[in-house]
């Protein structure tokens, strides 16, 4: 379980983040949603350790294991505790091999294997017929099942994905959706997707985390995101 109390953090003098709480359940799928510019990135930057948290607390607990202060462990270790991310913007080596940019994660993660795990070539099967493609020839939405790959070759027990669907057309937004649901139901994932819009349907997540200027301004489970609180929240 990933929990935060009252987490602040500031750029220089402003303050972004205003005393974030959650708790991320396992196996299940929250959605953090807000306009653009509210303190969704810095979020997961901080969970991540790309940014520090000015005050506050963030826990991990892997299963079975002791819970963790993750403040306390660099951002180079974060992915060997079973915290996968996929960053806004995807981030592939454009100049390696699909093969590669697996390989280069694979030295990230808690288990130094050489062996790309079945379920990413199970869940992207059109990866494993390129496998030998440099990752810049691949179109948008294979260079983005590559940024996912890469972080399931880890076998997290939590995966970030910072605005995957953003700037995809509806088919591929549709394939993404069902991509982490599955992730969810058949790997038993737990997983926090961050949004700036309404997830693809209901039933593809299971809680949200919803933020206004660096607040929680409500969380719960999806159902109880209300056409108010998209009116005033979500709607552009």
């Amino acid at each position: 379980m990933l929990r935060l109390q009252a987490v602040n953090q500031f750029f220089g003098p402003k303050q972004i983040l205003r005393d974030i709480s959650m708790e991320l359940p396992p196996g299940h799928c929250t959605y953090v949603l807000g306009r653009n510019g509210v303190g969704k990135t810095t979020l997961v930057n901080c969970i991540m350790g790309h940014l520090p948290v000015s005050s506050g607390t963030v826990t991990w607990q892997p299963a079975g294991e002791a819970e963790l202060n993750l403040l306390q462990h660099p951002v180079e270790r974060r992915a060997a505790l079973g915290i996968g991310y996929v960053p806004q913007g995807r981030q592939v080596f454009s100049q390696l091999s699909v093969d590669e940019n697996l390989r280069v994660a694979l030295l990230a993660g808690r288990n130094k294997t050489h062996q790309v795990p079945p379920m990413v070539y199970e869940l992207f099967p059109g990866l494993h017929k390129m496998r030998h493609q440099r990752a810049g020839d691949l179109t948008e939405s294979g260079q983005q099942q590559l940024a996912i790959a890469r972080a399931l070759v880890l076998e997290p027990e939590l995966l970030i994905l910072d605005e995957p669907t953003g700037g995809f057309q509806p088919s591929v937004v549709e394939e993404i959706g069902l991509n982490i649901r599955r992730l969810q139901r058949d790997f038993g994932l737990t997983l926090l997707v961050v949004e700036q819009q309404l997830p693809f349907t209901p039933a593809l997540g299971d809680r949200f985390c919803l933020l206004e200027g660096g607040c929680n301004v409500a969380q719960g489970t999806l159902d109880k995101l209300d056409d108010s609180l998209i009116q005033t929240y979500l709607a552009v």
